[in-house]
């Protein structure tokens, strides 16, 4: 009780000191549950990539997610309605997730293709890494590019992605180029080999701009360092969109969708604008069919079109 008494006295003659540690007091407190909240969430990310890692796969016995990913295509975008408490990449990531969930994502108007969800992430289907013979028509070989707290532009496999994803929904978007029928009732399981001469161009120019996409983002990210401004570029674009400041920054309001629609246009698929135009985009606006709504939407070029969405992921809502 003594060394108290004194050590309160000292305090009372520094007034100063005593100052600095009520505010390191103050910040050291909140930062309790939140250092326990991201080791739970690392522990829970670890245990899902060990649980994914050594998943019982019997030969020639697909899982519902292998005949998901089959589904897919290059070009295609996936949605994803998150989970910002499981993000497991820090606090700062999970304020960007949360804002944007607030403030990016609309509630259902009628106008979107999808019912329910608050997206506020997407990633575009890229070819693999492979370039084993036949690996172009393999959906094993195809992989998610998308703009990440943890890793930067990432390029992870598709089927891995989908499997490690602890999102409340996961919607996929079919990109389909002109003259391709994709899911049709007649549609022949060799579908590659029926295209027309110049569906299949525009097929092996959408696989080769996106290759080409995949390998100069993933570069960049790892030059620029992107992993460590992703989650301030969240929460900056957030901000600038709420306050209406967005035209007169440089910055995406919504990197991840920016990402998607910047892959999109290489390939040819959507319109061509200036770069403030898409750093305007909202992962929302890949919901809206740009053929009848001219605001909040993603502009394709004539004869490209979002087929009606596949959900690969739902899960409680609470």
């Amino acid at each position: 009780m003594a060394f108290y008494q004194q050590f309160a006295q000292i305090l009372n003659r520094h007034p100063k000191t005593k100052l600095a540690l009520q505010l390191s007091a103050s910040g050291f407190i909140p930062a309790i549950p939140i250092f326990y909240w991201k080791q739970n969430a690392v522990a829970e990310r670890e245990e899902r990539r060990h649980e994914v890692a050594t998943k019982l796969r019997i030969p020639n016995v697909q899982t519902i997610d292998d005949l998901l990913v089959e589904k897919c295509q290059p070009g295609d975008v996936i949605l994803f309605d998150r989970r910002c408490e499981c993000c497991a990449s820090g606090a700062v990531a999970a304020f960007g997730c949360l804002l944007g969930k607030t403030f990016l994502c609309d509630e259902d108007d009628g106008t979107r293709s999808v019912e329910r969800g608050s997206y506020e992430h997407c990633g575009i289907v890229v070819p693999g890494l492979s370039n084993a013979p036949g690996a172009q028509y393999d959906p094993s070989n195809l992989c998610l590019l998308e703009a990440t707290p943890g890793f930067g532009v990432a390029c992870r496999p598709l089927l891995t992605r989908l499997e490690m994803s602890r999102s409340r929904s996961v919607i996929l978007l079919p990109l389909s180029c002109p003259g391709e029928k994709r899911f049709a009732v007649d549609q022949d399981d060799d579908s590659n080999n029926n295209l027309s001469e110049k569906t299949r161009f525009l097929k092996d120019q959408t696989y080769t701009e996106l290759t080409k996409f995949r390998d100069k983002w993933i570069e960049d990210s790892e030059k620029e360092r992107y992993d460590r401004q992703h989650s301030f570029l969240s929460i900056m674009g957030v901000l600038m969109y709420i306050t209406n400041l967005y035209p007169t920054f440089p910055i995406p309001i919504s990197p991840s969708a920016w990402l998607v629609l910047q892959g999109l246009q290489e390939c040819g698929a959507a319109m061509k604008l200036n770069e403030k135009q898409a750093q305007e985009t909202r992962v929302e606006d890949f919901t809206r069919d740009g053929r009848f709504f001219e605001k909040d939407t993603v502009r394709l070029r004539p004869g490209w079109k979002f087929l009606s969405p596949v959900v690969m992921r739902e899960t409680s809502t609470s």
